[in-house]
């Protein structure tokens, strides 16, 4: 079974998957996947805070480079910062830019997505899209149960330790993006 964790950070919270950072496996860089990947040869993807770093339209491109590598049937376990947790100093974190110098880890933010702009990007490239966990229009949180062994996201409801008791202090959009059978 082949797994491959994109941008994890030195983290390796995902036993038995292959650990990769943007300068040896850019989402952007179709030769970095040809060197590493056969197409239709990859079970799942994870990228955990990672898809925020580019524009939308890149969002699309790197979506249909994944594409080609994924199985039928495999997926990409994308999280980002949800752009409708209504809660103002998430919000100047991670917004466009970030909110200060550019060693700040949000520095290189290009979108903030919502559970619309995250589906869209997708589907655009020809995923179908399930929300696992995301925060609708009225700011109201929607969890869906998900699997973490099968891509454990650590900035999630039931992970991240500032989520005390009921109550949310950090959330992230979270979605499988599946490539059709």
């Amino acid at each position: 079974m082949m797994r491959v964790v994109i941008g994890s950070g030195g983290s390796k919270n995902n036993s038995g998957w292959m650990h990769t950072e943007e300068h040896e496996l850019s989402l952007l860089v179709r030769e970095d996947w040809d060197n590493k990947f056969q197409f239709d040869s990859i079970d799942a993807i994870l990228a955990e805070h990672v898809w925020e770093h580019l524009t939308y339209e890149e969002g699309i491109q790197a979506a249909a480079i994944c594409f080609k590598y994924l199985k039928h049937g495999g997926y990409i376990r994308c999280a980002v910062p949800d752009g409708l947790f209504p809660n103002e100093a998430y919000q100047n974190i991670v917004k466009v830019g970030g909110p200060g110098p550019e060693d700040h880890p949000a520095a290189s933010h290009k979108i903030v997505h919502t559970y619309h702009t995250i589906r869209s990007m997708f589907e655009k490239a020809g995923y179908e899209v399930q929300l696992l966990e995301y925060c609708d229009d009225y700011g109201k949180f929607h969890y869906n149960e998900w699997d973490e062994t099968k891509g454990f996201i650590y900035r999630s409801k039931r992970f991240d330790h500032r989520n005390i008791d009921e109550r949310l202090g950090f959330v992230s959009l979270i979605v499988d993006a599946k490539k059709p059978k």
